[in-house]
């Protein structure tokens, strides 16, 4: 696939925004544990595992070069 000079978005600026989706999901976690003082939440979990579901998964479909 070649990928042209004109694109509105590089690779490095898209896998640098899952990383930080990733990250996000992390930072949610532990914020809102500490927020509430509770560490076993379902819908936390939920949140949480598409936020970094999405980001690591991004992160690594747009790191790989081609």
């Amino acid at each position: 696939m070649v990928e042209n000079d004109n694109s509105l978005f590089s690779r490095d600026l898209v896998s640098m925004l899952y990383a930080f989706l990733a990250a996000l999901g992390v930072a949610f976690y532990f914020g809102w544990s500490l927020l509430h003082g509770t560490w076993t939440d379902l819908g936390v979990y939920s949140v949480t595992i598409v936020l970094v579901g999405f980001g690591i998964f991004g992160y690594l479909l747009y790191s790989v070069e081609d």
